[in-house]
């Protein structure tokens, strides 16, 4: 990585952690410039506005995470219904990157920004799409071998885990404790079975 690649990946992750912490609304540029220890030049040299490094968070930063932990684990599992249990599970108790006090930063990001920034709204929009059809796709995958009823709809399913999964990181975040999520995913888990 070049000198000047690797300031960009150092202003994105510091940046990145001061807006997963604050908001991003609240995380001023010169917030950033202290944390990361880059001139003001150094900063414009990259980004030309807060908005253009705050999508670079999002496709550089958020989206590789998210496909490692979110869509990856999907794509080829071998028992979908179990590894969209497994992954959510892992996601809130295992994932390093994820912390309970913070909550979601794809969520977080949504909220905050796509009422008032249409270019977040895409990049975000495409990310979660792309967890969106991975459900999907379990799901029907799971109907062709006839482990889940015909009648079920690919695209609610997804709809209940994805905002399940964010609505209880919510909670997570009021409450400042896990017991929330192991009450959530003791209903995740009964949810799923039923659709058999």
């Amino acid at each position: 990585m070049s000198k000047a690649s690797n300031t960009r990946h150092t202003i994105l992750e510091k940046a990145f952690d001061l807006i997963y912490k604050k908001g991003y609304q609240t995380t001023s540029i010169d917030e950033i410039i202290a944390t990361t220890k880059v001139t003001k030049g150094a900063f414009y040299y990259h980004f030309k506005t807060k908005d253009e490094m705050g999508i670079a968070i999002i496709n550089e930063i958020v989206k590789p995470i998210m496909k490692k932990d979110f869509i990856i684990p999907l794509k080829n599992a071998e028992k979908p219904m179990e590894e969209i249990y497994l992954m959510t599970k892992s996601l809130l108790f295992e994932n390093s990157f994820l912390k309970l006090e913070y909550g979601c930063p794809a969520g977080n990001l949504t909220q905050e920004m796509t009422p008032w920034n249409s270019e977040f709204t895409n990049a975000l929009n495409e990310l979660i799409v792309e967890w969106q059809s991975t459900i999907e796709n379990c799901i029907k995958k799971e109907i062709e071998n006839g482990n889940i009823r015909s009648t079920v709809k690919p695209k609610q399913v997804a709809y209940f885990v994805i905002s399940g999964y964010w609505g209880i990181r919510n909670f997570g975040k009021i409450y400042n404790n896990t017991d929330c999520y192991h009450a959530y995913l003791e209903e995740l888990k009964s949810y799923l079975a039923n659709l058999a």
